[in-house]
């Protein structure tokens, strides 16, 4: 039998969206053409692959052995027609969190003449697509379930540890630190059980565990002016915890900003590649990152004072 990598890619499509919808938006075909490509592979290979009902799409114990297979497959294809690109490096940023952004820069301003295309895609997206060979380097929390999904053909090093911090509201006192306790937390996120929830999300809610506290969701408006709104109208007291990449940009607008008292949550950042492929573009895109996280003292973060460094316990990249 010869496998078609065709098919093999929209089955690796369909099982990252768990949606035949999105999976056939994302393909560019239509959903009807999608499923009958999926059940010509199921029947190539001699078992299904999926669970199907009218609400949810799950893979069967088939088809999570076949999709560790596939994505290997299609990175050695991807190996075997590449064309190297010297002057290229392909790079992904999450929405306006600014680790990405500054090794970036630091990148450009010692190699001014190299094309550097950037999208914005979230840690998941970021993983699937470097396989996938659409990105050069991720930038990305790497966790348990996600090196679980994806458990080989790429390797990783911890480049930042970077804080939480809440953000009061405008003429709120300015205090270097408060207690997690003393008002409601929010947070920009889409909540669990939603179709957005993602890696994000499973932090926060190893957040809430941890803590014991409820957190208020409040979904995820996407730019800083968007969150910045709907924080300056917000009608009754809380923190949000936030991003210090945020944070900084909070406090040039006004609103206080503190370091929490208990703990100090930090947000593991990694810079990842397809292994074995380390080209001398994305060597010396490492080289920069590693230089840039000493430089910025990236994984010795600031805290209130005897407050402990804090990370979920599925962090594979955390370094207190």
């Amino acid at each position: 039998m010869d496998l078609d990598l065709r098919l093999v890619r929209y089955f690796v499509t369909v099982a990252d969206e768990l949606h035949f919808g999105r999976a056939a938006a994302r393909l560019y075909i239509s959903q009807p053409a999608l499923s009958k490509q999926i059940r010509r592979l199921e029947a190539e290979v001699g078992a299904p692959l999926f669970v199907r009902d009218s609400r949810h799409v799950t893979l069967t114990p088939r088809g999570e052995r076949f999709l560790q297979l596939a994505r290997q497959l299609l990175a050695t294809a991807g190996q075997m027609l590449r064309e190297p690109a010297p002057n290229r490096l392909r790079v992904a940023h999450i929405f306006e969190l600014d680790t990405s952004r500054v090794v970036t820069d630091a990148y450009l301003a010692a190699h001014p003449g190299v094309q550097v295309v950037q999208s914005q895609m979230d840690s998941a997206r970021q993983l699937a697509t470097l396989l996938d060979d659409h990105l050069d380097v991720a930038i990305l929390r790497v966790t348990g379930a996600l090196r679980a999904e994806y458990p080989a053909g790429w390797q990783h090093a911890p480049l930042r540890l970077e804080p939480f911090r809440l953000i009061g509201r405008p003429g709120d006192p300015n205090r270097a630190a408060v207690s997690v306790h003393e008002r409601p937390i929010e947070v920009f996120a889409d909540a669990p059980g939603t179709a957005l929830y993602n890696v994000h999300g499973h932090y926060l809610s190893s957040f809430e565990q941890h803590t014991g506290l409820a957190l208020r969701w409040l979904g995820n408006p996407g730019t800083f002016d968007h969150c910045r709104a709907v924080l300056g109208r917000a009608p009754d007291s809380a923190f949000l915890l936030e991003f210090e990449s945020y944070a900084r940009r909070y406090a040039e607008h006004g609103f206080p900003v503190h370091r929490p008292q208990e703990l100090q949550p930090v947000y593991s950042w990694s810079v990842a590649w397809r292994a074995g492929e380390e080209s001398e573009t994305v060597r010396e895109f490492l080289r920069i990152a590693g230089e840039t996280a000493e430089r910025h003292h990236w994984l010795r973060p600031e805290r209130a004072d005897g407050a402990p460094l804090w990370t979920p316990p599925e962090d594979l990249s955390a370094a207190p």
